[in-house]
């Protein structure tokens, strides 16, 4: 296992990103509040650069009692990475596809220390 250097804590803005490559490995380092998270650069779908996606807010549909909709809504605690490709949606903390738990980002554990962003590359 090695640990590599991705920046430091005040580089990332909240929702910020670096994308990175070490090797033949391309991967995504994302904030949200005080925690990151990395996954791989490949959108299990088709291949495509997930990392390089929007990062917004899921969209849920606001039903009255009648089931009538009231409109759209954005989700705070929901957060999604949706890939540039064919817009496939990922969970940003978990990697998880909303509709399909079965389908996943590949990820890779972060370490915050003494103020410094690191990726855990297994060997």
């Amino acid at each position: 296992m090695k640990e590599i250097y991705v920046g430091d804590v005040s580089a990332f803005e909240e929702r910020g990103r670096k994308v990175f490559a070490e090797g033949d490995l391309e991967i995504g380092v994302f904030r949200i509040g005080d925690a990151f998270h990395a996954w791989e650069n490949n959108c299990p779908h088709m291949g495509g650069p997930v990392c390089q996606g929007r990062i917004l807010n899921r969209v849920e549909e606001v039903l009255d009692a009648s089931k009538a909709s009231l409109g759209p809504r954005f989700v705070d605690e929901d957060i999604h990475l949706i890939c540039p490709w064919h817009g496939f949606e990922f969970d940003i903390r978990t990697g998880t596809h909303p509709g399909d738990p079965g389908t996943k980002l590949k990820g890779f554990e972060t370490r915050v220390k003494e103020g410094k962003v690191y990726v855990v590359i297994p060997d």
